[in-house]
């Protein structure tokens, strides 16, 4: 019989806590502190964004009850609403937002030689895309998005090797999607896929400038004039494959080389999609697929949003905010990394929803996926684990 440590604890064993201390130390998380430490503060936060906790009551009650389990936790102060939204307003949420960057780093290490196929083995690619978090304006003053209205947004890059978001800003919800460009440390040779939100041709000659490849969706409106077509195989969905140029003044001084345009169907939805590019290389059928595969940066937001309801937000002031959100991140990419230095071979998504359910269990994580996948096949609990997939 398995006497060992608890699940959330051989979660917890992967952080990096001589990084961790740096990042407190940075900010004075801890000055002057003699109980509920960063430390607590950040695993009492980690195990709500797990077990799936919406209030502080909520968490103050489920660590209350197991009580005598919270020294095998790792947390060495008793819990409570008070301490818990004193530290939310107080502790610099800059010390979760520069250590969710170190585990970042050491996820995509880890990743970055993660199989994507034949023809996309040495390529890097992202997914940018953007997600409104609504709030109360009543609640979340310093938040106003529109007369009536409060949110803040989060814009993700994911690097879709491990789906490890790379590069996160967090902005008021009046910001556009397309701003965010203009913040990204381009990475020469890498494609970035995007949807035609970030439609922008000075911003996407910007990219092509740097030597990046990006896949985007076209708008209807869009005016081109087609200089070449080569043959497609309509039997794979696709329906063209043009060089063309812009043919608008203004798109043109914007964006004055030539663009490789897609059009493809996709055989699921029957929808006509069509791709703008800046690579002539890669075959026609491999850039729809790319785009597809940006399907993985809405999964993060929806296990992001998932936990990060109205009312699941454990603090109102800006903060606390953005203190819950950096948490959450950091407890995402953990997961990401203890799936990969574990050898899981389940999707993310399923680790997540399996040890939202486990914490408290004593018994091996690798263990208690081979459990779960031994009863999925008996068909007892699909449908409870099925969420992501």
């Amino acid at each position: 019989m398995y006497t060992g440590k608890i699940v959330f604890s051989q979660v917890m064993d992967f952080l990096p806590l001589r990084r961790f201390r740096t990042c407190v130390d940075r900010y004075r998380g801890d000055f002057k502190i003699k109980s509920f430490t960063c430390q607590d503060h950040f695993r009492v936060l980690a195990f709500a964004q797990l077990s799936h906790r919406e209030s502080l009551r909520d968490i103050e009650i489920c660590l209350r009850a197991m009580h005598s389990k919270l020294y095998h936790m790792g947390i060495r102060s008793a819990v409570s609403r008070n301490n818990l939204s004193n530290a939310n307003e107080v502790r610099d949420w800059r010390i979760y937002a520069d250590f969710a960057q170190v585990l970042i780093t050491r996820a995509r290490a880890l990743y970055e030689k993660e199989d994507f196929g034949k023809e996309l083995t040495d390529l890097t690619l992202y997914a940018l895309d953007a997600s409104t978090i609504d709030l109360c304006l009543s609640l979340f003053p310093w938040a106003r998005f529109r007369r009536t209205k409060a949110a803040i947004k989060l814009h993700t890059l994911l690097d879709l090797r491990g789906n490890i978001p790379t590069f996160i800003h967090i902005s008021d919800g009046k910001l556009h999607d397309v701003n965010v460009l203009d913040f990204l440390l381009v990475e020469a040779g890498s494609f970035y896929i995007m949807d035609r939100g970030y439609l922008d041709y000075e911003r996407l000659y910007r990219l092509n400038q740097d030597k990046a490849f990006f896949v985007i969706r076209s708008k209807k409106n869009a005016r081109f004039t087609r200089r070449y077509s080569r043959p497609v195989d309509k039997e794979t969905g696709l329906r063209c494959d043009q060089t063309v140029v812009l043919n608008v003044a203004k798109s043109v001084e914007s964006y004055p080389e030539p663009l490789r345009r897609i059009a493809y169907v996709d055989p699921d939805t029957m929808k006509r999609l069509v791709f703008l590019t800046n690579n002539f290389e890669l075959p026609a059928k491999t850039i729809a697929d790319l785009y597809k595969a940006r399907w993985q940066v809405e999964l993060f937001f929806k296990w992001i949003k998932q936990h990060l309801r109205i009312k699941a937000f454990f603090g109102t002031s800006a903060n606390a905010v953005r203190t819950q959100i950096w948490t959450a991140i950091s407890t995402y990419v953990l997961v990401a990394i203890l799936k990969k230095q574990l050898h899981l071979d389940f999707s993310l998504y399923t680790i997540l929803q399996v040890l939202s359910v486990s914490l408290f269990e004593k018994v091996p994580i690798s263990q208690l996926l081979a459990d779960w996948k031994l009863n999925d096949e008996d068909g007892n609990i699909r449908n409870q684990l099925s969420l992501f997939e």
